[in-house]
């Protein structure tokens, strides 16, 4: 049975319709997306033994920032460490892998809050969900830029929008679930997360059984590419070149800004705004930013195939630093629509910068190996993942220890965030104006 991963058996045969691939891509994707909703958890997970107030002994917010914050460094490495693998071993045995590890993390997980035990919370949904998010993120990437070569930044938005959009399935699911399973200790965490295993298998091997590759020269015939690529360059030379590293810090910078506010949506929100918006609300918040991030990665992949990848980073990062230097004033001004129309472009265009470095790398390096250079890439989330979080939970605490009032914690987050995405601003400049390097020998 398990010779129907292997990649021979995934070539599509002739006359295939491209269009039947990025359902399995989404399916995937929608899935490991439920990452980005793993704040909704937050609040729960602080009051395990408390109850409706957190008790002496229940985790702090910043220890279970670390949950997320290891499922993205693992998502980097296992992006890193098999990024190559997946180019041999084909799509479909690397989503198999995925959903397999994904949903272990979940029951692992599920013993961990059952047992009050945060390493085994950090072992299954961290490090063993974590390498299943990296295994299902790269996996459908390549295979699209492979179908849709004259038009690499859709065919980006179309396998990462998934991943964007997971949240807006995940949380108000995470939600209904804890309710609903909950006998009056622990809210429900540990049988939402068992239940939630299991679901997310299944639709993720919807992905498994229908993903397809393109036979050799097949994806070319259906349309010309409107640009070329650059000349194929193998990922060791890849990585050794200025652009990779400057591009590095591109999708660093740009991830560090989002991520960490994504991972304390819920709890900041509610913070931000008291008595006005409770946990329902705020679940609905998260929702609405995982919508932002689907939309924006179809959106501004999209129109970076008309517009060019430089131009639309250098809009990520001169609009984003704008508008998280006004969030502060927005908030001490109670206006909620302002604050969420804010968060909303932000996560539009933080998404919008996953789904353009694809074909960011496959303008710079060309199509053969952009799978590879892309999970080398994403190390950059793998730090990003720690700063992010590290930076809103950590700052908050301090100045919530020192007086500050809730509302008013992430005020200076906020200020740093805006001078980092300046940088990146820099960084994508510097790119823009670097010639392709040259191919020095075949590989």
């Amino acid at each position: 049975m398990l010779n129907l991963l292997d990649r021979h058996r995934t070539i599509a045969p002739e006359g295939y319709n491209r269009w039947l691939v990025p359902p399995a891509a989404l399916a995937i994707h929608l899935s490991i997306g439920q990452a980005y909703a793993f704040s909704v958890f937050n609040l729960p997970l602080g009051t395990l033994i408390g109850g409706d107030q957190p008790a002496p002994d229940d985790w702090k917010l910043s220890t279970i920032g670390w949950v997320f914050s290891v499922a993205i460094v693992f998502l980097g490495l296992s992006a890193f460490t098999f990024g190559r693998w997946l180019e041999d071993a084909g799509p479909r045995k690397a989503m198999f892998a995925s959903a397999v590890c994904f949903a272990s993390g979940f029951f692992v997980s599920a013993l961990g809050v059952h047992w009050h035990n945060i390493w085994l919370l950090i072992l299954g949904y961290g490090v063993i969900g974590g390498i299943g998010l990296g295994l299902g993120y790269i996996s459908p990437v390549s295979t699209l830029i492979k179908w849709f070569p004259d038009r690499p930044g859709m065919a980006t938005g179309l396998a990462i929008m998934g991943f964007g959009g997971g949240a807006m399935i995940g949380s108000p699911l995470a939600v209904a679930l804890m309710r609903a399973l909950d006998t009056g200790t622990g809210h429900g965490v540990a049988r939402a997360m068992t239940a939630m295993g299991v679901l997310y298998f299944a639709f993720m091997m919807f992905g498994v059984v229908t993903v397809r590759l393109p036979a050799e020269g097949q994806a070319a015939g259906n349309r010309a590419p409107r640009a070329a690529a650059a000349p194929d360059m193998h990922v060791r030379q890849a990585t050794r070149t200025t652009s990779f590293w400057l591009l590095w810090w591109v999708l660093c910078l740009n991830v560090t800004a989002g991520i960490g506010v994504l991972g304390q949506a819920s709890p900041m929100i509610q913070e931000m705004f008291p008595g006005r918006i409770g946990a329902e609300a705020a679940a609905g918040f998260v929702g609405l930013l995982s919508l932002a991030n689907m939309l924006g990665r179809f959106a501004w992949s999209s129109l970076s195939d008309r517009v060019g990848r430089p131009a639309v980073y250098a809009t990520y990062f001169a609009l984003g630093a704008g508008l998280y230097a006004a969030i502060p004033t927005i908030g001490r001004a109670g206006n909620i629509v302002g604050f969420v129309g804010a968060y909303v472009l932000i996560m539009s265009m933080y998404g919008g910068g996953f789904a353009t470095i694809p074909a960011y790398l496959r303008d710079r390096f060309g199509v053969r190996h952009v799978g590879a250079i892309h999970g080398r890439l994403l190390t950059a989330w793998s730090l990003a993942g720690v700063l992010g979080p590290v930076l809103v939970n950590y700052l908050r605490e301090y100045q919530v220890e020192r007086g500050t009032a809730r509302a008013d914690a992430y005020s200076f987050t906020m200020y740093l965030m805006a001078i980092l995405l300046v940088v990146g601003l820099c960084c994508n400049a510097a790119v823009a104006r670097r010639p392709l390097e040259r191919v020095e020998a075949p590989w």
